[in-house]
């Protein structure tokens, strides 16, 4: 264990952290070599240096690739914390130096991201117009791990108690229910009051099934005596579910106000339809103890603010 700690203190450098970050990207040395703009033995002497100072073997090397060994994970995880804290240093010395705003990293949801993330970054453009903001979309299982390891700065979308842990702050903003949507040209669209029974017989587009509104989605064709459309697609990208409602004339589920964003728009009809699914609210979450910068922390403001009069 010390000679780990005085490793990762004293003896390991830069290089080496970019190093192990490139071969978890490409699993291959050739091609890590080709992106460090090095040669291969390069970045086989390199990966030894880090292995032997560590005395652990890092990643497996075989015909195929490189894959990384347990101890290799978690020595790409601390890699990319290292260098994300670098990252945002850096920017922020370049910003003073030049008298520039800073710049900032959000991971959002569909959810959030049409009515309330791209306000809120048009509101901070208008306050500090060379603030640069870089948006990140997902879910919490793509986005959260990201936040941890200091690559994002700040989450928003829907806070699942599922993920909440000691090391995340939490704010709850706003609720937002579910609304069925079909494409404009659909008979559905027209139609006064549309049933479960119509939504059925239909292709649809639902979310993933590890995704807990997929649960809830399906326990309301159940709660009508019906089972769930049969001809589906299963997805958690928006622009899936927009192409299939376009392309296959599917039904979709969609956060109220991203439904009526789109429809605004002329993209999609929101049905008449209640889809009365529990869901947890949305918010914003920010790793507990993070340093976050001022353009961050001006960012989350304006989400306030765009979250308050949102449509």
């Amino acid at each position: 264990m010390a000679q780990i700690d005085r490793v990762l203190r004293s003896n390991i450098k830069l290089r080496h952290l970019q190093l192990l970050v490139a071969l978890d990207q490409f699993r291959h040395l050739g091609r890590t070599a080709e992106f460090l703009s090095v040669s291969q033995p390069a970045v086989s002497r390199m990966l030894g240096e880090v292995e032997s100072m560590l005395g652990f073997l890092l990643f497996e090397r075989s015909t195929r690739g490189t894959q990384p060994t347990v101890a290799g994970v978690g020595m790409v995880r601390f890699a990319r914390g290292v260098l994300a804290e670098y990252e945002r240093t850096r920017e922020e010395i370049a910003a003073h130096d030049s008298g520039a705003a800073g710049r900032t990293r959000v991971g959002s949801m569909v959810v959030a991201l049409p009515t309330v993330v791209s306000p809120a970054v048009a509101l901070l453009k208008r306050r500090a117009a060379q603030a640069t903001v870089l948006v990140e979309e997902g879910d919490l299982t793509h986005l959260l791990p990201k936040l941890r390891i200091g690559e994002l700065d700040v989450f928003v979308g829907r806070l699942e108690p599922g993920y909440a842990s000691p090391d995340l702050v939490t704010e709850a903003l706003y609720n937002e229910p579910m609304k069925a949507v079909c494409h404009p040209a659909d008979p559905l669209a027209g139609k006064a009051r549309v049933t479960w029974a119509d939504v059925a017989q239909r292709p649809c587009v639902l979310p993933p099934p590890w995704a807990s509104l997929r649960v809830k989605l399906e326990q309301q064709f159940f709660k009508h005596g019906l089972n769930p459309p049969g001809d589906r697609v299963e997805t958690a990208s928006f622009l899936a579910q927009l192409a299939s409602v376009h392309e296959r004339r599917s039904i979709a589920f969609m956060a109220q106000s991203v439904a009526r964003h789109y429809e605004r728009l002329g993209v999609v009809k929101v049905l008449r339809l209640g889809v009365p699914v529990d869901l947890p609210p949305v918010g914003m979450i920010t790793l507990r103890g993070q340093r976050l910068t001022a353009t961050t922390l001006q960012l989350m403001e304006c989400v306030r603010s765009a979250a308050r009069h949102r449509r």
